[in-house]
């Protein structure tokens, strides 16, 4: 692999220097090299860690992807590339890779009991013990969390309003949802469901939280509070 001479970069101007640069303007104006630089932090007494840098990226003709598929040993290749400045590069790589594996998807919107219903099948469709669901919500009712508050035996589960809130309030919710399955299949709430029920929707409002909504999850279908007009 080619080599050629260049400067230091404690000799360039300090806004060249890519960590300097950084600080001063931001990580968007550094180049790929710039930033590759910063991981491998020096060069040789003969090129600099940008420059080295840049002659990594024109081996896999600047193409980030193609430098994500390099091992360890395949960048100790390069003169100056020991196995730590290796390991930095292929870590930080790697790390990009899961961030973009873990990208959020577009948040559902809850517009009525039954979007409600399909959002929490996955987590209590043939569910054989009950669960307490918090849905936290957006101002424009986009979904920000599904919370799992509490969950118990076959006949119920301990809700505690004071758990709720401060997740709300930690997640900076502007409207909440609650979400229980009845394992039994049987969907009409029992009179501790309404007393909970409530309880929460008063606190909710004293917090300028409103509860839009609490819903009993069965397998063959739901009951809305809010559909039936006792929320």
């Amino acid at each position: 692999m080619s080599q050629f001479t260049s400067i230091k970069i404690s000799e360039l101007a300090e806004e060249d220097r890519p960590r300097e640069k950084l600080l001063l303007k931001g990580k968007a104006a550094l180049s790929d090299a710039e930033l590759i630089a910063i991981l491998i932090g020096s060069g040789t007494p003969t090129i600099s860690a940008v420059d080295l840098s840049r002659l990594i990226l024109r081996e896999v003709n600047h193409d980030l992807a193609s430098l994500a598929k390099m091992s360890v040993k395949d960048l100790m290749k390069f003169k100056g590339i020991g196995e730590a400045k290796a390991i930095s590069i292929v870590s930080a790589l790697e790390l990009g890779r899961r961030r973009k594996d873990q990208e959020p998807q577009l948040r559902a919107k809850i517009t009525s009991s039954r979007d409600i219903y399909e959002l929490m099948k996955p987590e209590l469709f043939d569910e054989q013990v009950e669960h307490f669901y918090l849905i936290l919500l957006t101002r424009s009712n986009h979904v920000i969390k599904k919370h799992l508050i509490s969950q118990g035996g076959t006949s119920g589960t301990v809700v505690d309003p004071k758990v709720v809130f401060k997740v709300a309030l930690e997640y900076l919710s502007q409207s909440l949802i609650f979400v229980h399955n009845h394992p039994s299949g049987n969907l009409t709430p029992s009179e501790q469901d309404k007393r909970l029920t409530e309880r929460l929707v008063k606190i909710g409002r004293e917090l300028d939280l409103p509860v839009l909504d609490h819903v009993i999850f069965g397998d063959r279908g739901y009951f809305s509070f809010a559909d039936e007009g006792i929320l």
